[in-house]
């Protein structure tokens, strides 16, 4: 029996088991498609703003990419956890557990119960009646510095830059630290809301219009947050590059 026969049998099993199966293919995933655009814009270097314990980075690393990827986490056990992550990757580095935003200072930060859901902004009911588990559940003081100020040691001259902003609604404050790294980005990615999920935060239409203002072209966007009851898209992740 060749391999499509038998994965056909498989699948079909699995089928009547209520589960389906798929072949596993890094390069049509949602990381490997942003793995396969990095590759054609020539990145260098991969900048992931909220990297939690380390899921973009490795998705993008499955998906192929092999440039240096740079990682900043504000939440003490996530950031452990990157850290263990990364340290078999000498192209990937991990930064001082910092949040980056506006200004340089001290922060504090909301510590979700599922980690991902974490912010400097205070969660709305519309996010936490639609995903329970992320409700506020302790508080964690931490390093605030901006963007710019931390890239000087991290990228060079010639380097083509993608910046990944994932950071719970505070996405407006982290592009208020970054205009110079902003002017040298090839591409960004930026997690953004259709409704208000945190307070005080922009949303889709806002930020679209300021990231088009700025040069960059959407080429892809990913189904993100869903609220389970109506089936609401809540957040999708956008992907842009320079037109």
């Amino acid at each position: 029996m060749n391999f499509d026969a038998l994965e056909s049998v498989m699948r079909r099993a699995a089928n009547n088991c209520g589960l389906d199966i798929t072949r596993y293919r890094p390069d049509t995933t949602e990381a490997g498609r942003v793995a396969r655009m990095l590759r054609h814009h020539r990145i260098d270097v991969v900048l992931d703003i909220g990297a939690n314990i380390g899921q973009f980075a490795l998705g993008l690393r499955r998906g192929g990419f092999v440039g240096k990827i740079v990682s900043f986490e504000p939440l003490k056990q996530a950031h452990d956890q990157l850290v263990t992550a990364a340290r078999n990757d000498p192209n990937w580095n991990i930064a001082p557990q910092m949040a980056i935003g506006e200004r340089e200072g001290e922060i504090a930060l909301h510590v979700s119960g599922n980690s991902v859901s974490s912010s400097v902004l205070g969660m709305l009911e519309s996010h936490s009646d639609a995903a329970p588990k992320s409700a506020y559940i302790a508080t964690q003081h931490v390093r605030m510095a901006t963007l710019d100020s931390m890239v000087h040691d991290i990228i060079q001259a010639d380097d083509s830059i993608f910046l990944k902003i994932d950071t719970q609604g505070y996405e407006d404050k982290v592009l208020n630290g970054s205009p110079e790294t902003l002017a040298r980005a090839s591409g960004l990615q930026l997690e953004l809301s259709f409704v208000p999920l945190y307070e005080g935060q922009q949303l889709f239409d806002a930020l679209m219009s300021r990231v088009r203002a700025l040069g960059f072209a959407p080429w892809a966007i990913q189904p993100g947050f869903c609220d389970p009851v109506s089936g609401r898209m809540l957040q999708v992740d956008v992907v842009l590059f320079r037109d």
